[in-house]
């Protein structure tokens, strides 16, 4: 068993309120959910409107396989999200 994980920090550009975070990243959770077969959620600057950081797990059966699907997860973040990342952490 092979366990993956990223930490992923974006930086949210219309954001102009917790509100207007909150639902920008529950239909982007929401939708990286259902899409893949990962884990993940909001895990630090809560309270802050501009950032938000995400932790994104994989469990797999094959090392490329678990790394591949954090790679495809984070280029729908790019994409999908009118957000900058900051960086990306992976463990």
């Amino acid at each position: 068993m092979i366990v993956k994980a990223i930490v992923v920090t974006l930086h949210l550009h219309e954001a102009k309120s917790l509100k207007d975070k909150r639902q920008v990243l529950k239909s982007l959770l929401d939708q990286v959910r259902r899409k893949f077969n990962v884990s993940i959620a909001e895990v630090g600057e809560q309270d802050s409107h501009r950032m938000a950081v995400l932790g994104i797990a994989c469990v797999s059966n094959s090392d490329r396989h678990a790394d591949q699907s954090l790679d495809t997860v984070v280029r729908l973040i790019e994409n999908q999200v009118d957000a900058d990342i900051v960086s990306v952490e992976r463990w």
